[in-house]
């Protein structure tokens, strides 16, 4: 039986938790991002369960969650200025960076690499647990849902997707970010964006002083997580059109018999479908912080409802949506993406 904790996660509470982690049970915690399924670093049986929970290939790597930033250099070796920069800046926040891993991080984490994703969150329960658990141990913690799909930002989403699979949940509220953390990565000395996230990458190059290139998976041998080309996705199969295509496609789709969930950011006026009972509409915000914010927890909505398939209004062309872009792109790859 798992354990749901209130907001405000008392002491005991947090007790209880460190406890479960140090005998190798696995916690759903919250983050500023998303909920994480946090295993103790330092014991593999632990790590091994996150995979089984998840369904996860083990050479896809995880994430080590800490909660002090003088440990920075207990988990990663050669760490550059570059990477102190940001790290001084962003953390606690939504900020992963990939830096060699020190003989501390066992290569079950890495997915057999030499390199590890650090990052300090940004929760008061988060960090609570990471201080209870002592300045020489960290969480291994991806998103607590099952591999390749939505990511949960509410403690339900968690229970609702693995159940009794998770020791305990600790809830948290609605995580305040929604999507996952940037990953930068100096590999090879360079700095690179694999995947963007809850920092636009504007903000990052304005503290580097340069330009970021954004590889994708395709374009590097490093692994990183939530980089594959299909990802994020909802159980209802997701396609991406522009605005000025998809309400066609939605027609298109009706004429078959398909019962359609249109998702839309710029408002326009769609009162040419308002009589198709097979079209609805689902209005998302305008702003890409408060679309990043309600995007998993619609999609999960959509999911529920039994639509036929989603179309999803394609982003703005803009840096700002780089995130909100490559998670419906990752998304709705298996269904073919249009532009």
């Amino acid at each position: 039986m798992n354990d749901r904790i209130g907001l405000h996660a008392p002491n005991d509470k947090i007790t209880a938790a460190v406890a479960l982690l140090k005998a190798g049970k696995n916690v759903a915690f919250p983050t500023e991002t998303v909920y994480g399924l946090g295993a103790d670093i330092t014991n593999p049986a632990a790590i091994n369960r996150v995979y089984e929970i998840k369904r996860r290939p083990i050479n896809h790597p995880l994430i080590v969650h800490f909660a002090e930033m003088n440990r920075l250099d207990y988990w990663a070796t050669d760490v550059p200025e570059s990477a102190r920069q940001l790290a001084e800046h962003f953390w606690p926040g939504p900020l992963t960076l990939i830096l060699p891993r020190s003989s501390r991080v066992p290569l079950s984490v890495t997915g057999g690499q030499n390199t590890v994703g650090l990052r300090i969150p940004d929760h008061p329960i988060a960090f609570a647990l990471l201080k209870a658990l002592g300045p020489d141990k960290a969480l291994a913690a991806p998103s607590a849902n099952r591999f390749g799909r939505l990511s949960p930002t509410s403690a339900h989403h968690v229970h609702e997707e693995l159940g009794q699979e998770v020791s305990m949940i600790l809830d948290g509220g609605t995580c305040k970010v929604g999507l996952e953390s940037t990953i930068i990565s100096f590999y090879d000395s360079t700095v690179i964006l694999l995947r963007p996230g809850g920092i636009p990458i504007a903000s990052i190059e304005d503290i580097l002083k340069q330009k970021i290139a954004f590889k994708k998976n395709q374009d590097i041998t490093l692994r990183a997580p939530g980089t594959l080309t299909s990802h994020y996705a909802p159980v209802t199969p997701l396609e991406v059109w522009s605005t000025e295509s998809i309400q066609q496609r939605a027609q298109e789709l009706s004429k078959k018999g398909a019962w359609i969930a249109l998702v839309v950011w710029s408002g326009f006026d769609h009162s040419s479908q308002a009589s198709n009972e097979n079209i609805h509409h689902f209005l998302m915000p305008a702003d890409p912080i408060e679309y990043g914010q309600q995007l998993y927890a619609t999609l999960r909505q959509l999911d529920q409802k039994g639509f036929s398939r989603l179309l999803a209004e394609a982003p703005p062309d803009d840096s700002a949506w780089l995130a909100i872009s490559d998670r419906l792109q990752r998304a709705s790859f298996t269904t073919s993406t249009h532009q």
